[in-house]
């Protein structure tokens, strides 16, 4: 048995993500919602469809990154872009959850689910610059 895999964060920093604790989805909830097997939900957090961290030992999901009956249109290429550039999971869920006036929703994880998640991805690709 293994023991379980403590929340991280680069000492000193807050966890990043919803404050709310209805904010966050386990795995199981995300396979019911997406009507998929928790096995594909994995696969879509292996392939960065999803992202998910550890909360209070147990892997979690935003719940506004799960549209209805699927992920955001637009997450996986800021998750693969963010990920380029150097951004582990902690430090992409941070960035998706920094406040940001100039965006609808005032976070760009609010924005990826209106008519700005394009100018979310371009600013994600500007994070390599």
């Amino acid at each position: 048995m293994t023991e379980p895999v403590p929340d991280q964060a680069a000492p000193g920093l807050e966890l990043a993500g919803p404050t709310d604790p209805a904010g966050w989805l386990t795995l199981p909830d995300v396979a019911e919602r997406l009507d998929v097997s928790i096995s594909k939900v994995h696969q879509m957090i292996r392939d960065r469809e999803l992202l998910a961290v550890r909360r209070d030992g147990v892997r979690r999901i935003p719940a506004d990154l799960v549209a209805n009956q699927t992920a955001l249109k637009h997450l996986p290429g800021v998750l693969n872009l963010l990920a380029d550039n150097g951004y582990d999971d902690e430090a992409v869920l941070r960035w998706l959850y920094e406040p940001d006036d100039t965006l609808p929703g005032g976070t760009p994880a609010a924005a990826l689910s209106g008519d700005q998640a394009r100018e979310v991805k371009r600013r994600a690709q500007a994070q390599g610059f």
